[in-house]
């Protein structure tokens, strides 16, 4: 598997769908050794979500990208007392079942705690530990509505607006791979393990903290502008006469001045209407006005060309063929083929964060379920073959 600056790391991803997953495959892009656990047969749900080729799931394969694909039965003793066996040789589990199903099977915290004391758990869950939604079934559209995203996401006076992809079991990731290494880093001064307890809720709402605060501090909830936002002006999409789209944010003032210089309005640098913050902000429907006339007279090649003249941070509403085609993400190798048994060639998205030392790699992608049962029964828990022959009879893994 990958060498990389998390190698020495074994990290059991026995979770399901997008949140725990991802945790784990973002360690598993720096080095560390990640198992998947599966149910036998019918595999992570995630394997039936999305875009399908044939009966491949698209997804499965970035999302399963330098992992062991284990299969593992844990509504049975055996399969529970197995993953005991795992927990006690791994340093990170990764997990989203219910608090009632973890303490049902025995697989709580303190239970696995008991064999490994340094071991770090990452329990994804709908709501978190703890209060009274602590045991309902939560999924990323409840967190994505409960954390205030929705209400305050879509045109003014339309409805409240979901995201058309996963964002808060996106979101919930970023914080619980970063929350896992500061655990690492704990228990390389401690020698102790915990407990990362992680709703799929509180994640986005720190995202949009801006609304709690003006709740708390002025009394006011924040409501829904569309593209527009009632601190940065001029902010939106706009149309270009050949029919294309393009974003555009005022979000500095030097910035905001330089647009009006771009669309040929120079006149009101010096107008305290437009000039000032404040009374800009007040202004900002005559601002939209201004610039969505002049960006529809024009390509958008000749709109992108003045703005970059004048410094304006405006970019082009790309879909995803304009994206894989973009000259900078082709400089940046943004998107890298990756062989793969099952499609070809596949180009996935590569490591986000570029480290200039030890940067993050793309070894194989998702594989199928089981594919690396020897390895993990024979070589990680090193269990005799006729013993691995019997648990696959009886449907163990």
């Amino acid at each position: 598997m990958n060498a990389g600056p998390l190698s020495g790391l074994t990290v059991l991803d026995a979770a399901t769908l997008v949140a725990g997953p991802m945790i784990a495959t973002y360690l598993g892009e720096y080095g560390a050794d990640v198992i998947k656990i599966e149910q036998p047969g019918s595999g992570d749900p995630i394997r039936q979500w999305g875009s399908m080729k044939g009966d491949i799931n698209l997804m499965w394969k970035s999302l399963g990208r330098n992992k062991r694909a284990a299969s593992l039965n844990l509504r049975t003793p055996e399969g529970q007392g197995l993953f005991k066996d795992m927990a006690a040789r791994a340093d990170i589990v990764v997990i989203n079942a219910r608090p009632s199903t973890l303490a049902k099977w025995g697989l709580t915290y303190d239970e696995l705690a008991e064999r490994n004391p340094g071991l770090i758990m990452v329990h994804v869950t709908g709501y978190g530990a703890g209060g009274p939604y602590s045991d309902k079934p939560g999924f990323g559209t409840v967190g994505e509505a409960m954390s205030g995203f929705s209400h305050i996401t879509g045109e003014a006076d339309g409805t409240p607006t979901l995201p058309g992809f996963m964002l808060a079991d996106c979101t919930a990731a970023v914080h619980g791979a970063f929350a896992a290494m500061v655990a690492v880093h704990h228990r390389n001064l401690t020698g102790r393990g915990q407990l990362i307890d992680l709703s799929l809720v509180e994640p986005l709402a720190r995202f949009i903290e801006q609304a709690t605060l003006t709740f708390d501090q002025l009394g006011v909830s924040p409501k829904r502008t569309g593209n527009k936002w009632a601190i940065s002006v001029p902010r939106n999409t706009y149309h270009t006469s050949d029919g294309h789209w393009i974003a555009l944010s005022g979000s500095s003032q030097e910035l905001a001045l330089r647009v009006f210089d771009a669309v040929g309005r120079p006149e009101l640098r010096d107008d305290p209407e437009y000039a000032d913050p404040l009374r800009r902000v007040a202004n900002r429907h005559e601002v939209d006005s201004v610039v969505a006339e002049w960006v529809g007279s024009l390509p958008l090649e000749e709109v992108l060309r003045r703005f970059d003249d004048h410094g304006v941070a405006a970019g082009p509403v790309y879909d995803a063929e304009q994206l894989m085609n973009d000259p900078q993400m082709i400089a940046r190798k943004t998107f890298v083929p990756v062989p793969d048994e099952d499609l070809g060639v596949v180009r996935v998205q590569a490591p986000v964060a570029r480290m200039s030392d030890s940067p993050g790699r793309i070894d194989h992608l998702g594989r199928s379920i089981g594919e690396d049962n020897d390895y993990v029964y024979g070589k990680f828990l090193d269990l005799p073959a006729e013993n691995i022959a019997a648990l696959q009879d009886d449907g163990i893994i």
